[in-house]
């Protein structure tokens, strides 16, 4: 007996119902094609001659191109956070006097701290409006034939599946170490101010771990925004492809915007909370409480827990998108043969989840933790000028990082909004260059980010003590934005294949593949000459600047050389919001490619996506050497944060570590050895999980032989489980070690300066193992960057049409320096400047247990 089923047949105005027949029992169709052989309807005639039902119970198999594209379902139901399930079970007006009461406590507690905050609330939550604005404009656009939208979806399921396990992971790891810094803080000694104002150990020790642990949430919505948004938008800009080159650009950069702005919005709104919070709760500055310089102290969890998170999911993500990428390329294109994204690769679905949960959540996660700590480590020194100069009213020193980011959100905001799509293009319109669009969008921002951060110094800076101090502050912050300007330039300059050393790269791959190795790695240790130059003239100029600045302390020593730093550290990271905008979309860019080809869209679409691509990839090495030189300026903020706090604990002058000390040499070669060990367990696990999925899909493509001939689907989802599961299981190890070891050797240290009449022993040993491991992880971040992003783009330029070609042997020769390229520049070299952060923030947290 046949039953009658239900259909589509696509078509690009309407799906129509048609009748299929089906046998309802009968021959058991094989499971290895992992099709439904049902009658073919072609697009240009939806009801042509039914197969016979002969063929449909011998399971005949035609060109897979002409088939239904179907992909697997990588989970067994649909799935949501806890927290979104809850608001949309909730009654709309429930929620809306819910919203009410947050919105109305918030500004209460900012109203009772300061109007500094209740200003920054206002940016933010307008920025939140703007996001979400963003997000409806970016889902509103069309998603393409279905085709698409299956890929797209085992994208968006895979995606959320990782991050849902990677994320319970951490958050275990998380309560744990909560669990241990609350034994400590028990146990440890209080500061002179803390002991005066009456804060006592067990408040101390509560308020440290709920800092520690609500940073840990917000790193973690911050990571969850980033994929929540690319694996939506992907699709999207694969089907806007298809009319026009700007129309993608536009929906990419939108899609990004909206997750650049809910990060950085996110970061900024979670301290202005906690502090003003801290404020009202321990009513700062009244008679025989803490004072507010005092105050940001309370603040370095949030860091740390933003660190931790940052930390774990690059680590994580980094592994399991170049894992699946390496695999992919090695069995795909160099064994094979066949394109990249091509669908009869078993791992191409794991690659294009990869870009996701690696570049788009793992990105998120770690530009919030780079503004929190820029922040945190900003007030603190802010704070302590304020209280060695004696100034009045010291809120505006203090709450300065916090007003320039809101302003970083508003320009950003009016850099996204200027990138707009053109009318009446089309898919055979000349392809603009993306690159250029997206640098006049920059261009606009650093000038309103000049604009904004001299008003900003002017407004919070100025004081009767010193009247020309502001324009002091002004200054650096400009050489802090001329340093992201000039970073974002280098980066482009040794990764975008317009210029020489990319092309010099790949004219290196035509004579062999060991010959692109050497060039690729010497281009990569030749990018750390300018960075570093450029960090050594914007911190001695930050410090000159701040030094002169005209605040003296009561001895009438100059005291504004730190905080200029951290000046010059803000005006780097004052476009944040839209450096990560680029760096967003390049993931999303890759993504669209990916699709595109998986579905088999003419060559004009894939073009399009092709240069969207490239310029994606130089957008992301440009944001990863930003991100590099504003980790190489907080981790200075952060150790000078450090030696004040051990200064307030031990109640000494701790301002000089002198590596002379055999002991405190030890502490800085350790602090390098960790870099290097770090770098070289991050890469080897990137290095295992290829190899299962190399075995995988080599097992596939003997087992199946069909998938060749598109006889065959391959286990797509198989992959995947496979990558997710190495890159949960060998991020443990890299992430265990950066934690331990400054607490284990501080520890140490301190028990043997007890002992030999050393009592600030372990603290300076601690130091020095910061410092060096911050020189080493700059440089290693740098090389490991620049050389992995140099190699993709020598493989984009050859793919091109230069020096042979797609398929030449240059080009397979690129193949090879690109797969090697892949762990340096998406895992270990990522995952290094996370590293220093989190270095500087764990000794913060962890520094009195080194007294």
């Amino acid at each position: 007996m046949l039953k009658t089923i239900y259909g589509r047949c696509f078509s690009r105005s309407q799906y129509r119902r048609i009748k299929i027949q089906r046998p309802s029992s009968g021959a058991e169709l094989p499971r290895s094609t992992g099709f439904i052989p049902l009658p073919l309807v072609r697009r240009a005639n939806s009801l042509q001659n039914m197969m016979m039902d002969e063929d449909v119970e011998q399971a005949t198999l035609v060109s897979y191109s002409d088939k239904p594209r179907t992909f697997p379902d990588m989970r067994s139901k649909t799935y949501s956070p806890l927290i979104i399930r809850i608001l949309r079970n909730l009654n709309v007006r429930a929620l809306s006097v819910l919203l009410l009461l947050s919105f109305g406590g918030i500004f209460y507690m900012g109203a009772r701290t300061s109007p500094i905050i209740v200003f920054v609330f206002v940016v933010c939550i307008i920025s939140f409006m703007l996001s979400v604005y963003l997000t409806k404009w970016v889902l509103a656009k069309d998603e393409g034939p279905p085709e698409m939208v299956q890929i797209s979806d085992a994208i968006r399921d895979g995606a959320e599946g990782f991050l849902r396990t990677q994320y319970g992971t951490i958050s275990k790891m998380a309560f744990l170490l909560a669990f241990v810094i609350l034994c400590i803080y028990l146990f440890r000694n209080l500061t002179p101010q803390q002991e005066a104002s009456g804060l006592g150990r067990t408040m101390s020790a509560y308020i440290t771990v709920a800092a520690f642990l609500l940073g840990a949430l917000c790193s973690g919505i911050a990571g969850y925004v980033g994929m929540w948004v690319s694996v939506r938008a992907n699709v999207r800009v694969s089907s806007a492809a298809r009319r026009s080159a700007r129309e993608a650009l536009q929906i990419a950069v939108r899609a990004g915007g909206f997750s650049a702005l809910v990060v950085v919005g996110m970061a900024v709104i979670g301290i202005a909370i906690l502090y003003s919070t801290f404020y009202v709760w321990l009513d700062v500055d009244s008679p025989g409480s803490m004072k507010v310089t005092d105050l940001p102290l309370l603040l370095v969890g949030y860091g740390f827990g933003a660190s931790f998170v940052a930390l774990f999911a690059q680590l994580g993500g980094g592994i399991y998108t170049k894992g699946a990428d390496v695999g992919a390329d090695l069995v795909g294109k160099v064994e094979h043969g066949i394109p990249e994204d091509d669908p009869r690769n078993p791992a191409v679905i794991a690659d294009l989840v990869g870009d996701n949960v690696g570049d788009c959540a793992a990105r998120g996660a770690d530009l919030f933790e780079s503004i929190a700590a820029e922040i945190i480590s900003a007030m603190i020194l802010g704070g302590t000028m304020a209280q060695k100069c004696k100034i009045e009213d010291p809120s505006g020193f203090i709450l300065f990082p916090l007003v320039v980011h809101s302003f970083d959100l508003v320009i950003s905001s009016i850099g996204i909004l200027s990138i707009k799509g053109t009318r009446n293009a089309s898919v055979k319109s000349p392809v603009e260059d993306p690159m250029v669009v997206l640098q006049k969008g920059y261009s606009l921002t650093i000038i309103l980010a000049v604009l904004t951060f001299g008003a900003s110094t002017r407004w919070l800076l100025y004081t009767e003590q010193a009247p020309s101090a502001w324009l002091n502050f002004f200054m650096c912050g400009l050489v802090g934005i001329i340093t992201a300007y000039v970073f974002v330039w280098i980066s482009r300059y040794y990764t975008d294949y317009k210029y020489e050393p990319v092309r010099t790269l790949a004219l290196a791959s035509s004579t062999g593949h060991g010959t692109n190795i050497i060039a690729g790695v010497s281009l990569g240790l030749e990018s750390t000459a300018l960075p570093v130059l450029v960090i050594s003239v914007a911190i001695i100029s930050a410090f000159w600047l701040g030094n002169t600045s005209g605040l003296i302390d009561e001895k009438g020593n100059p005291t504004g050389g730190l905080f200029g730093t951290a000046v010059a550290t803000m005006g780097m990271l004052s476009t944040a919001a839209y450096v990560l905008t680029m760096d967003m979309f390049g993931p999303i860019a890759d993504n669209a490619g990916g699709i595109v080809e998986m579905s088999q869209q003419p060559e004009s679409v894939r073009e399009i996506t092709d240069v969207l691509d490239a310029v994606g990839n130089t957008t992301k090495a440009t944001t990863k050497g930003f991100a590099i030189g504003s980790a190489a300026l907080a981790s200075f903020l952060l150790f000078s944060a450090y030696m004040d706090e051990v200064s307030a604990f031990a109640n000494v002058s701790f301002k000089e570590v002198d590596i002379a000390i055999p002991e405190v040499f030890i502490g800085g070669l350790l602090g390098a050895m960790l870099i290097f060990l770090f770098s070289a367990w991050a890469c080897a696990a990137v290095g295992r999980t290829a190899q299962e999925v190399v075995n995988e899909v080599r097992r596939q493509f003997i087992e199946r032989p069909g998938i060749m001939d598109y006889k065959e689907k391959p286990d797509y989802g198989r992959c995947v489980a496979i990558v997710a599961s190495s890159a949960l299981r060998e991020m443990i190890k890299p992430g265990a070690l950066a934690i331990i070891s400054p607490i284990a050797v501080g520890f140490v240290f301190r028990i043997l300066g007890y002992y030999t009449g050393q009592p600030l022993l372990g603290a300076k040993v601690v130091a020095a193992m910061l410092m060096f491991a911050t020189v080493c992880g700059i440089l290693m971040a740098l090389f490991l960057n620049t050389a992995g992003g140099a190699w993709d783009n020598a493989k984009k330029y050859i793919e091109t049409g230069a020096l042979g070609g797609k398929g030449s042997d240059s080009h397979k020769a690129a193949v090879t320096g690109d797969t090697v390229g892949d762990p340096f520049k998406d895992t270990a070299g990522p995952s290094i400047h996370v590293l220093i952060k989190m270095l500087a923030t764990i000794t913060l947290v962890m520094a009195p247990i080194f007294l």
